[in-house]
This record gives structure tokens, sequence and C-alpha cells, in this order.
């Protein structure tokens, strides 16, 4: 499963590669079609537009979780 985390999360992209996810940097839009599951800060609610997007990946926002919480957050999404 490849995850898509927003830039600043680095516990949580090295707690999801333990887990044996492939994570990348969400650097811009186009990389929603090319995930399985997002995690933001929840600093921007709005993180490029992932309200409005047309989507259908999962988000997990991470703030106040830790690294571990967020991955079982992530692994409840993915499979729902």
């Amino acid at each position: 499963m490849r995850i898509g985390v927003e830039e600043g999360l680095n516990n949580v992209s090295q707690a999801l590669e333990a887990k044996g996810f492939e994570v990348v940097t969400l650097a811009n839009d186009s990389e929603l079609n090319n995930v399985d599951c997002c995690v933001v800060t929840g600093m921007n609610s709005n993180l490029m537009g992932i309200q409005t997007t047309s989507s259908e990946v999962p988000v997990v926002e991470a703030s106040g979780l830790s690294a571990n919480e967020v991955c079982q957050k992530v692994e409840q999404k993915l499979n729902q």
C-alpha cells in the first residue's frame, strides 16, 4: 500500500515504513491519485484542496496523535 504523508511528519513516515508501507511526500495534488491513503497534519484543513477534490482517498488527520496512533488509523481506513 502507498501512503501519502504531508511534509513535516517524518516520525509518521518512518513508522509507516517500518510497518511495510510505501511512503511518498504529498508535494502536490497530483499525488492524491497515486496513493491509497493520505496523512495530513491538520494545521491546514484544506491541504492542496483535499476537501474539494474528487479523489476517493481516505484522509487521516495526525493532529494530536502519536506516530503509532496514526499508523493504527491508516490501517483502519484501509481495512474499511
